[in-house]
This record gives C-alpha cells, sequence and structure tokens, in this order.
C-alpha cells in the first residue's frame, strides 16, 4: 500500500515539475514576442505599437508596395532586425545546447571547436584580398564565411576520428583550430591595408545592422531544420551527457556517431547566422546556462527553452547597443559580451564548487 502511495506521489510530482516547465516556455515566448513588437517601436523617431501593426497591414493590404518614410523604417530597418536577433539568438543556444550535451562539458560552446575565427578568416580572405565567389560584395563576404565554417568542421571531425570521437579530442581539436585561424585572420589584417582593415574589424564585432528579410529568411530556414533535426536528438543526449560513452553504449546508443551528427548540425545552425551578422558570443554559452538552472537538464525542454533564453538575450542586448549611446550603435557583440562575461564567470565558479 505504501509502495503504491509513494509511486503516486512520484507520479504526482512529475506532472507538476512536466507542467511547470510548459507554462515557463509558453511564458517565454509570451516575454519575447512582447519585447520583439515593444523594441520595434523603439528608436530616433517615435512610433507606438499601433503604428507597428498599421505598417504590416498597409504593406499587406497594398500588395507589399510603402508609401509612408515611417513605414519603411519600421519594416525594413527594425523588424528585420529583430527577426534577426530572435532567430540568431535561438540558433546560437540551441547550438551551445547540443555541444555542452554531446561533449558533457557545460563551458562548451559552438566557438570552442574554432568556428568563429574560421568564419573571422573566411569573411578576412574575401575582404582583403577578394578571393572567392562573388568577391567585393556582401554576399562573397557571408559565402566566404560559412564555407570556411564549415570547412573547420570538417577538420575537427577528420582529426577526431583519427583519436576516436571523444568529447575532449573535439574540443582540443577544436581549440589547436582555434588559435590556427586566429592566427591566419590576424595575419592578413596584418597586411591590409587601413580601409580594408577596418571593415574587417567592423565586420568582426558582430552586429545585426543591415539585417534583411532574405538574410531573415535563409537564417530562419537553416536554423529551424537543424533545430528540428537536433530536437530528435534529444533523447540520445539526454544518455550522453548523463554517462560516460560505455553507458551509452549499453543503452542503444551509439555515442560517436551521436556526436558528429549532432555537431554538424550545432555547426551550421551557428555557421548560418554568424556568417550574416559577424562574430557574436556567449549567446550560446550563456542562454543553454540560465535555462538549464529554471527547466533543469532534461534536453526535451531544454533545447527550446534555450533557443527562447538567446533570443530574450540577443534582442535584449541589441536594443542597449542601439539606445545606451543614441544615436551611435554599439554593435550587438560587444554588448552581449559585457552581459555573457559575468554569466560565464558564475558558471566557473558553480562548476568548481562542484553545483554542475
Amino acid at each position: 500500500m505504501k509502495e503504491q502511495q509513494d509511486k503516486g506521489e512520484l507520479l504526482a510530482r512529475y506532472k507538476r515539475d512536466k507542467l511547470k516547465k510548459y507554462l515557463l516556455m509558453l511564458l517565454g515566448t509570451a516575454v519575447l514576442l512582447f519585447l520583439s513588437v515593444f523594441f520595434a517601436t523603439l528608436g530616433a523617431s517615435d512610433t507606438g505599437i499601433s503604428d507597428i501593426m498599421g505598417a504590416i497591414y498597409r504593406f499587406f493590404g497594398n500588395g507589399g508596395r510603402v508609401a509612408e518614410q515611417q513605414d519603411k523604417i519600421i519594416l525594413f530597418l527594425r523588424l528585420p532586425r529583430v527577426a534577426m536577433a530572435i532567430c540568431g539568438g535561438f540558433g546560437l543556444a540551441i547550438a551551445g545546447t547540443a555541444m555542452q550535451a554531446v561533449t558533457r562539458n557545460p563551458l562548451v560552446s559552438p566557438f570552442t571547436i574554432g568556428i568563429s575565427n574560421a568564419v573571422a578568416f573566411g569573411a578576412s580572405l574575401s575582404i582583403v584580398f577578394g578571393i572567392g565567389l562573388f568577391s567585393g560584395t556582401q554576399f562573397g563576404t557571408v559565402l566566404s564565411a560559412f564555407v570556411w565554417a564549415v570547412a573547420c568542421m570538417l577538420l575537427v571531425y577528420l582529426i577526431s576520428v583519427k583519436v576516436g570521437m571523444s568529447p575532449s579530442s573535439i574540443v582540443l581539436t577544436g581549440i589547436a583550430l582555434n588559435y590556427f585561424f586566429s592566427a591566419c585572420t590576424s595575419t592578413i589584417e596584418f597586411f591590409a591595408s587601413e580601409h580594408k582593415l577596418a571593415e574587417v574589424v567592423q565586420w568582426a564585432f558582430g552586429s545585426l545592422n543591415g539585417s534583411s528579410w532574405s538574410e531573415v529568411a535563409t537564417v530562419f530556414v537553416v536554423v529551424t531544420v537543424c533545430g528540428i533535426l537536433l530536437f530528435f536528438y534529444t533523447p540520445a543526449m539526454n544518455i550522453i551527457a548523463s554517462g560516460d560513452d560505455e553507458v551509452a553504449k549499453s543503452l542503444g546508443v551509439h555515442p560517436e556517431r551521436v556526436r558528429m551528427r549532432v555537431c554538424v548540425l550545432a555547426v551550421l545552425a551557428t555557421a548560418s547566422v554568424i556568417s550574416f551578422t559577424g562574430v557574436i558570443g556567449f549567446v550560446g554559452l550563456a542562454g543553454p546556462h540560465i535555462a538549464r538552472i529554471l527547466v533543469g537538464s532534461d534536453h526535451r525542454y531544454l533545447l527550446v527553452f534555450s533557443g527562447i533564453t538567446g533570443a530574450l538575450l540577443m534582442i535584449v542586448a541589441d536594443t542597449i547597443g542601439r539606445l545606451i549611446l543614441s544615436p551611435v550603435m554599439i554593435p550587438v557583440g560587444i554588448v552581449i559580451s559585457f552581459l555573457g562575461v559575468p554569466i560565464f564567470i558564475n558558471l566557473i565558479l558553480s562548476q568548481k564548487k562542484g553545483r554542475i
């Protein structure tokens, strides 16, 4: 009788915990939507939520034609910027969550395996030397950055396969390539002209300036596809994150194979974002950490809530950068670093105390 009562209490506790996670995700989504509309009203010109809704209504009502200057500012400057912040923050955060799961290391982010410096190297090649397809254009810079991000992932994969796809081999290989691509980028900057150097540095800051709906659509499609595929691996992530590879194998999970596929998806999501925005760090580290505190370590919920948290971090950081020294805009990559460093230090201290 007592045993049945204990099972009933455990089941009730599980249902309450599950309901709490769903409510948190719904609340997070509602806050994200509200802030997205509210932040779109903030800027040099005074606009309200009614102006935002009116601009959208007139755009679709007039068959995509925009006449008023205020509508152009809302539809083609502010809303694409907010949408890119949401898609970018979501993509970077879910990528960080996935990487932390398969490496069993909460200090890992997509940038740990060298993606950020590989992207900067690819962009520098296109900007300074005009190497790559469509060189001299923004699309050429984006394409070169994306290609080198994928190339970095392939190098990590090939080297790690030689010694086994273990968490330590992936992280150590990534750190080595991080320094390598950083040295390559610094070498290019050393030989660059003053004008080209300023362009490379400006790109590397990480900014949402000039985001367009076509860029948002590209990032949205890649992040959505990668996110859906990553969600199918969440049961395997739970198993890998909770024990060593031998335990995972005994439960029917092939850790090396899952690790490779998850890393590829995480890199593709990350590369699709930072190829357009430049290097934006800490979202892939801070987002999962905050989400883990609120919803726990079950990746079926953690993956989604990390994305929501990352999107919130991104739009808040971008809005602070736009307004704090207006009319000067501070790149979101700088602001997010200021926000992320205290969280990162807290993460290190928590690990030292054995809390994570």
